[in-house]
């Protein structure tokens, strides 16, 4: 047998083994996988919790901007919401909890801790080092809680909740009296605290985002912190994504993005290259005089608003002082213009305001001032 041929049969058996191994070692089978969220599931994270809020008779709504306050018998979640970036915003807030509304607010509540201290009473706590988790540990836990104090206004009690989601890293801690307390071994995660004739619920997890609110006790859970009821609104309030610059000036300034756009197409037309002149090129014609010399008085009043024309008459003056007043050179400027006015008859004040004098004029002004200056000139000749 050739060579050839014994390559080829170890080859097809070695093909064939290793077939056979994989049919041995495998099999089919059907797993169902969740769909990923379409729609407004994609972007609220909280479309799972606003249908449930609907389905228990609730109505509920989504907002990203806090434009006026409802009425006190609804109830307000925060959700990745800047506590004190807007020191009004939050004071509005507080306002309306202590009126009789229902503040609730998960673990994405960032900004103003001392703030939310101050007013509440509750601060977050980092437990030690060695009773962390490992982050794939702390994302599959679920924490069995118990309530330490029931609400006398709660229609049913209930002493346990299964909370998927809790942030085993930390924990609440309440210096005041709370009505309503969630905790395990590890600490609060959970409280109710009233405040005025309201009340603010904090949770420490995010135990309604997705699919999560499906987890444990977690549905449950948002029943018992909100204290939602038929016939309640609930608003949904997030900073999860806010609007951009741009959207944001195109939401409040779009008539003047307008007009500044229209400015600056008219200025880039206006100073394109142009395929011919403006307008057609007049004949040349002769100019008489009077046209000369009006347009040069014209050009000089807008250009430097006469001062070249002072200029120059108050320097023909002085030239004609000297060749006709005696040691007119050797004189100080306040005896040189009452040698001029000597000489000339005209009165002192007037010809040193009209000499001295070197800012603007309006037309009617700097013609007297002119006129003045050359009637010295020519009466001193």
């Amino acid at each position: 047998m050739k060579s050839g041929h014994v390559i080829t049969a170890c080859v097809v058996v070695g093909i064939a083994l290793l077939i056979g191994w994989i049919a041995r070692n495998t099999y089919w089978d059907e797993a169902t996988l969740p769909m990923p969220p379409k729609g407004e599931a994609r972007t609220n994270s909280l479309y799972a919790a606003q249908r449930l809020s609907e389905s228990l008779g609730a109505t509920s709504y989504a907002q990203r901007a806090l434009d006026s306050l409802p009425d006190t018998n609804s109830v307000i979640y925060l959700s990745y919401w800047n506590w004190n970036l807007v020191p009004n915003r939050r004071e509005r807030l507080q306002r309306w909890v202590e009126s009789g509304g229902r503040l609730v607010a998960d673990r994405s509540l960032i900004g103003g801790e001392r703030a939310l201290e101050d007013w509440t009473g509750i601060s977050r706590s980092e437990l030690p080092v060695s009773d962390k988790e490992s982050p794939p540990a702390r994302a599959a836990r679920c924490a069995d809680t118990e309530v330490e104090f029931d609400e006398s206004e709660s229609g049913w009690s209930r002493s346990e909740y299964r909370i998927c989601g809790a942030d085993p890293a930390s924990r609440l801690i309440v210096d005041r009296e709370a009505s309503w307390i969630l905790s395990d071994a590890r600490g609060i995660h959970a409280l109710r605290m009233a405040i005025g004739r309201g009340s603010i619920t904090l949770l420490n997890a995010n135990p309604f985002e997705q699919r999560k609110l499906f987890e444990g006790d977690n549905a449950l859970l948002f029943v018992a912190a909100t204290q939602i009821d038929r016939g309640d609104r609930i608003y949904f309030l997030s900073e999860e994504e806010s609007p951009s610059l741009a959207q944001l000036i195109w939401m409040h300034a779009a008539p003047a993005v307008m007009l500044a756009f229209g400015a600056i197409a008219l200025a880039l037309w206006r100073g394109s290259a142009r395929f011919g002149p403006p307008a057609a090129v007049p004949d040349p014609a002769r100019r008489s005089l009077a046209e000369q010399i009006i347009g040069s008085g014209r050009f000089i009043l807008r250009f430097g608003g006469g001062r070249a024309l002072h200029a120059a008459s108050a320097r023909a003056l002085h030239e004609a002082a000297q060749r006709h007043v005696r040691g007119y050179s050797g004189l100080q400027n306040g005896a040189r213009i009452a040698a001029i006015a000597r000489s000339t008859g005209l009165d002192e004040d007037a010809l040193a305001q009209a000499i001295n004098y070197s800012g603007h004029r309006r037309a009617g002004e700097l013609r007297k001032v002119i006129a003045l200056l050359e009637t010295a000139r020519r009466n001193i000749s």
